[in-house]
């Protein structure tokens, strides 16, 4: 069969797809449709959604995409041992997609690759779960929605803290008044660290496309071999983009966006109207970037303070000053309310602190599951439901556009130095034509911004 002739099937097939799965099925003896899968990315997390994906039993990875042949053989590897799948092997996305036509797109790219693939993966007519944070630049995710919109689709965010049992009954427990009228809430990561030391600028590995993994975004040198072993040595791939502001949003835009989307998802409130933010580089020093070396440029300690109608939020995070002298995990949520304060974390659970201290405290464990402890299992049960019955997942696109956009928020107060007053019907700042500058940016030559 010829690649058009391929094609041409593939894309008969899609049609005869939907209209198939809009045929209720009945009796034991119905026969199941797998859907057609594929990833794009097959790094640490990709592999994670991947094996929630085919555990499911509903679906066919049919195709692998990756710019990094090691971690594209590796999880090929793995595909074929765990199923009786063979999945095609791609570099370029666009290639895969004109190829094969799945119902499913797995987007677990680094962030500034979510929108392009995520809107050209709803263009060839699949449904796609894409990891957060959606995008790099507000404006992106508006088309991104826009996109899920026009073209029917659904789209699932990689927000698993929406379907974690701990998160659900703390969400009720301040929804059904327990705590009282909200005033504040305290979002917090903090973890240990140090001063940076720079990385040499080398070559990239020769499995490795340098200049597609950059893609629309500036291209930088390359700063360290991969070494799996220690994935977390600071050079920019694998793991390490998130403090790489031409690729992510730091800590605010990576963990951050699970807790703004929880003060979001309880409160029911959908954007702050003015944000503020503080921080940089104390500890970790100033970012360099040369010919010869590098250091990544994302704050190590922030402080970002976002005023809504009702109560005021803030998020805080630091990289350095490990310690035991603060009680309670390292991450979370402190609700503050007219009757106590309740802590959701995510190893230990929440904890409800009454404020009459005869009152005993209350606590309810989490239930997570392995790998990495998370809930994926349970978010893509949830993504099948949508796509069978045409129901809106829990962590629909539109929703964590706004959680997406309450971080970069975040980061963009934290560059511009001031005060944004945010209209967010229009997504506009307001009377602030350089911060709006900001809610886009220029892709390098070859790459179009997307508009829809």
């Amino acid at each position: 069969m010829t690649p058009q002739s391929r094609r041409s099937f593939l894309k008969t097939t899609a049609a005869a797809s939907l209209a198939f799965n809009a045929i209720p099925l009945i009796g034991a003896d119905a026969p199941v449709r797998q859907q057609r899968t594929a990833l794009v990315g097959c790094g640490w997390w990709g592999n994670n959604i991947l094996g929630e994906a085919m555990a499911s039993g509903e679906c066919k990875i049919t195709a692998l995409c990756d710019v990094d042949q090691r971690l594209l053989d590796a999880t090929a590897d793995r595909v074929t041992k765990e199923s009786t799948n063979t999945p095609r092997k791609y570099k370029d996305y666009r290639e895969m997609l004109k190829e094969e036509y799945p119902d499913i797109v797995i987007v677990a790219t680094p962030d500034h690759w979510h929108p392009l693939i995520t809107i050209d993966a709803l263009k060839h007519g699949a449904h796609v779960y894409v990891e957060k944070p959606i995008s790099h630049t507000i404006n992106e995710g508006r088309a991104m929605v826009n996109a899920a919109r026009r073209y029917l689709k659904v789209v699932q965010v990689g927000t698993h803290r929406r379907v974690s049992p701990h998160n659900i009954s703390a969400r009720n427990f301040i929804r059904d008044g327990k705590l009282g009228k909200l005033g504040m809430v305290r979002a917090f990561v903090h973890y240990g660290g140090g001063p940076e030391t720079p990385r040499k600028n080398i070559e990239p590995p020769k499995e490795l496309d340098w200049d597609m993994w950059c893609g629309p975004a500036p291209l930088r040198p390359f700063n360290g071999a991969l070494d799996f072993a220690n994935p977390w040595s600071g050079s920019i791939h694998p793991r390490g983009f998130r403090q790489y502001l031409d690729y992510a949003n730091g800590t605010l835009g990576d963990w951050g966006i699970h807790w703004m989307d929880q003060i979001l998802w309880i409160t029911g409130e959908k954007w702050p109207r003015k944000i503020s933010s503080t921080g940089g580089r104390a500890i970790k020093g100033p970012a360099i970037l040369t010919d010869s070396e590098q250091t990544s440029d994302a704050p190590d300690h922030q402080v970002a303070t976002f005023e809504f109608e009702k109560f005021t939020a803030t998020w805080e995070h630091r990289q350095f000053a490990a310690n035991n002298a603060e009680k309670g995990e390292s991450v979370g949520c402190y609700f503050y309310g007219e009757k106590g304060t309740l802590h959701i974390g995510w190893l230990g659970g929440w904890t409800f602190y009454p404020v009459d201290p005869k009152e005993p405290a209350i606590r309810e464990a989490p239930q997570l599951n392995k790998p990495d402890d998370q809930n994926i299992k349970e978010l893509w049960a949830d993504f099948m439901k949508a796509i069978k019955t045409g129901s809106t997942p829990v962590s629909d696109i539109g929703e964590i556009q706004r959680s997406t956009n309450m971080s970069l928020l975040g980061m963009l107060a934290l560059k511009t130095g001031r005060t944004i007053h945010w209209d967010g019907e229009n997504e506009q700042c307001i009377g602030d034509a350089d911060a709006n500058k900001l809610l886009y940016r220029k892709y390098r030559r070859g790459w179009e911004y997307p508009k829809i």
